[in-house]
């Protein structure tokens, strides 16, 4: 259910700098083109103001005028169909719905692995790093036959796995020579598009470069 909020002018997105589901919803934004004020939330002290706007108190939550939603997949279509072009979901039932199957089991196999490797504790990183690359790895003729995940065009599929993308060097997961070869040339892909580089943050930004140094 959408909370009611107060009437604003410009869309705003309360976002964690360094949250991946915030960093999905910022390249929606990008891709739109959509002009919209960001407010930075830590990941303690959150405002009051968000608590009245979201019950759970999470992020990524966007406001437009008295709508306040609150979960990535909503926030995210609502986005598609708000503001239709460039469409980032495919025109047919069929393939839309194969398009949520997609985020859908990314978020049920991989977000349960992407958390212990967020928590950073070595016992179990290591093992969550290895069973992540085993799923990029299954999907890599994916990424070798066609420029994007659903063929030519980018989608909100890619929106989901860029951040991810973006994160594994940071969360220390590693690939055979031949499948850093082919992700390489997909992660190039997403993140030489414009509206991936408009969506990073700093802190974002210092992620990839804190590692690239250290290596």
């Amino acid at each position: 259910m959408a909370i009611v909020s107060n009437k604003r002018t410009v869309m705003t997105l309360y976002s964690g700098a360094v949250d991946l589901n915030s960093h999905r919803v910022r390249i929606v934004l990008a891709e739109k083109g959509v002009s919209y004020e960001v407010i930075n939330i830590e990941s303690r002290g959150k405002p009051e103001e968000l608590v009245e706007l979201n019950p759970y108190g999470t992020v990524p939550t966007l406001v437009d005028r008295e709508l306040a939603l609150y979960e990535p997949n909503i926030i995210t279509e609502y986005l598609d169909e708000r503001f239709p072009h460039p469409p980032l979901m495919p025109v047919y039932p069929v393939a839309r719905a194969k398009a949520r199957l997609i985020i859908y089991r990314i978020e049920r196999e991989w977000g349960p692995l992407i958390k212990k490797l967020e928590t950073g504790k070595t016992t179990e990183t290591r093992a969550a790093a290895k069973e992540l690359a085993s799923y990029f790895s299954q999907i890599m003729p994916v990424f070798n036959s066609s420029a994007y995940f659903l063929g030519d065009e980018f989608t909100l599929v890619d929106c989901c796995l860029a951040p991810i993308i973006w994160r594994l060097p940071m969360w220390g997961v590693t690939f055979t020579p031949s499948d850093t070869k082919i992700l390489n040339k997909y992660a190039d892909r997403l993140f030489q598009r414009d509206s991936f580089q408009a969506s990073l943050t700093e802190a974002e930004q210092e992620l990839r470069k804190t590692k690239e140094e250290m290596n």
